[in-house]
């Protein structure tokens, strides 16, 4: 009897292996424009523009097979070998496919996810993976020429965390917003590294600011600037429900059944079990924690 528990165990474990690998290892390149493509796979979305000189590459996942796999399609469709790799925040799944590329590559992030990487994370990035962390960074603005094409890198201010950049590729009029936007989806609130449902919408309206088409989000396909609008709208109505909290001395539990939410509406739950889960409940409970001040931040060095 416990024989057969145990191959069934082993059964059930060697199944959910081939699925893992399986989702880590899939991916997808969507053509945004002909030098930029978004890959989609388990993790925040990729960015990729092709210039003359080869591939700038905007988040690298989750895991450093997966940071392989995005190598090698990059440099395809990139039309030649990584020139920069850009960080827009410290998260592991925009972060840790980064020791797949070559140690010394060039890493630009802001000079927050860098402290955060350090502070949270510094087991992980011991060793040979200390030479992908990022070696470029900047406050507010920064400014990249390579093979012919700029990418204009700006911090907006607070939201999904408090040191989020987008990089905006110029001539091809495409903003990839990492986690500041997450199209259809549920958002992460990193409350902790400074990020704010209340100032989130200011920091939207400061993207909005630049010369764009479409938008590459942290999660889910492509969008534009009415996506984007779209999501601030629900940032805004999120902000209220805190502050409406706040003022009346709501519990958490009055909050959630009094929430005036409709900007929601076909939003999808991110979820990975025993991990994590992204849905309307957490949304307002994160709203409720910044405005009450029931969180503890993060204590950078």
């Amino acid at each position: 009897m416990i024989g057969r528990l145990l191959a069934a165990i082993a059964v059930v474990a060697g199944v959910g292996a081939v699925y893992l690998y399986q989702r880590i290892s899939t991916m997808n390149a969507v053509a945004v424009t002909d030098d930029v493509h978004m890959i989609e796979g388990l993790g925040g979305n990729v960015g990729v523009l092709a210039t003359e000189d080869g591939a700038v590459v905007v988040d690298t996942m989750t895991f450093r097979l997966q940071g392989r796999r995005i190598r090698d399609l990059a440099e395809r469709l990139g039309r030649g070998p990584t020139q920069v790799v850009i960080n827009t925040h410290y998260h592991t799944d925009h972060t840790h496919g980064n020791p797949a590329f070559a140690s010394g590559t060039r890493v630009v992030a802001t000079e927050r996810t860098l402290r955060y990487l350090h502070a949270t994370d510094a087991d992980y990035w011991s060793g040979t993976a200390a030479g992908t962390l990022p070696n470029e960074t900047f406050e507010a603005r920064h400014e990249l020429r390579i093979g012919g094409k700029t990418v204009r890198l700006v911090h907006p201010g607070r939201g999904h965390t408090n040191g989020d950049l987008v990089a905006l590729f110029v001539e091809d009029r495409v903003v990839h917003t990492g986690d500041l936007f997450f199209n259809g989806r549920y958002p992460n609130i990193d409350l902790e590294a400074g990020g704010s449902v209340a100032e989130w919408a200011a920091s939207i309206d400061r993207v909005l600011e630049l010369d764009f088409d479409q938008v590459i989000p942290g999660h889910g396909p492509v969008s534009d600037r009415a996506g984007l609008r779209g999501f601030q709208r629900f940032i805004r109505q999120l902000a209220a429900v805190g502050a409406e909290a706040a003022r009346s001395g709501a519990s958490l539990d009055e909050t959630r059944a009094s929430a005036a939410l409709d900007a929601d509406t076909g939003y999808e739950v991110l979820a990975i079990p025993f991990v994590m889960r992204l849905d309307r409940d957490f949304a307002i409970r994160r709203a409720w924690e910044e405005a009450t001040g029931r969180f503890e931040p993060i204590r950078l060095p």
